[in-house]
C-alpha cells in the first residue's frame, strides 16, 4: 500500500477498529499494581537538551494532513531548533493534569490509555548542531540521547525500499513499541520502564474529571 492510498488506510481502519460490542465483550483489563513508568529513560546516557522556545504553526492541522506535499528541498535547514518543534508537536508533553493520587501527562499523540509504550527515535546525518547518530527522544526532559554514533540512514532507506524522499532526507524519525510496557520492559538497551507500585484508586484508574483534576498547558521544560 502506497503512502497516498487513502482507500487502503480506510479499509485497514474499518477492519481493525473497536466497537461498543467488542469493547464490552473483551475480558482484557489493566492491572494497575504493575503500571509502568510513564516514560522510557536511559539513565546512563547524557541528555542533549532541545530548545524550549517552540511555536505552533498558523496552518490548520486538517489542511496540513490533506496536503500530500512535495519535497522541494527549500525549507529551513534542519537543526536542533527545527527538531525541537517537530518532536514537541508530534510526541511531546503538551498538557499536565494533577489530581488526588498523581499526575497525568498528555502527549501530542494519544496512546493506549496514557500508557505511552511507543517511543520516538531520530536517525540523522551530520547536522549543524548535532552529530550524526541514532537518538532517543525523551519527552520527560525534552532532550535527545545518543544511542549509536555515525550515519545510519542507509539502514532506514533500505527498510523503506529506497523510497526517494527518504533517501535524500537529512534525518528520519521512527517509532518503536515496548510490547511488555504493561508489565516489564527488556533491559537490553540499558533503559528502564519498570513498573511502579500504584494504588488502585479512582484517581489512577479513571480519567480526571473537571471537579477532581487541574489541567494546564505546558511548554517543554
Amino acid at each position: 500500500m502506497g503512502n497516498a492510498d487513502g482507500a487502503g488506510a480506510r479499509r485497514y481502519h474499518e477492519r481493525t477498529k473497536h466497537s461498543v460490542q467488542s469493547v464490552r465483550a473483551s475480558g482484557h483489563f489493566l492491572d494497575w499494581d504493575i503500571m509502568p513508568r510513564p516514560f522510557k529513560v536511559y539513565p546512563d546516557l547524557e541528555p542533549i537538551p532541545l530548545p524550549h522556545d517552540v511555536r505552533s504553526s498558523p496552518r490548520p492541522a486538517l489542511a496540513a494532513i490533506a496536503d500530500p506535499g512535495a519535497a522541494t528541498g527549500d525549507g529551513p535547514a534542519l537543526d536542533r531548533g527545527v527538531l525541537a518543534r517537530l518532536l514537541y508537536f508530534s510526541a511531546g508533553v503538551l498538557r499536565r493534569a494533577t489530581y488526588p493520587g498523581g499526575e497525568m501527562f498528555y502527549r501530542a499523540a494519544a496512546c493506549t490509555g496514557a500508557l505511552y509504550h511507543i517511543d520516538l527515535y531520530l536517525v540523522c546525518g551530520p547536522l549543524a548542531d548535532l552529530d550524526a547518530g541514532v537518538y532517543h527522544f525523551g519527552p520527560h526532559d525534552f532532550a535527545l540521547r545518543k544511542l549509536r554514533a555515525g550515519d545510519h540512514r542507509g539502514a532506514v532507506v533500505q527498510a523503506t525500499g529506497r523510497e526517494p524522499t527518504t533517501a535524500t532526507a537529512p534525518a528520519a524519525c521512527g517509532t518503536c513499541s515496548t510490547a511488555s510496557s504493561s508489565t516489564r520492559s527488556p533491559n537490553r538497551s540499558s533503559s528502564t520502564r519498570t513498573p511502579r507500585r500504584a494504588k488502585r484508586s479512582r484517581s489512577i484508574t479513571s480519567s480526571p474529571t473537571t471537579r477532581s483534576a487541574r489541567t494546564h498547558s505546558t511548554s517543554p521544560r
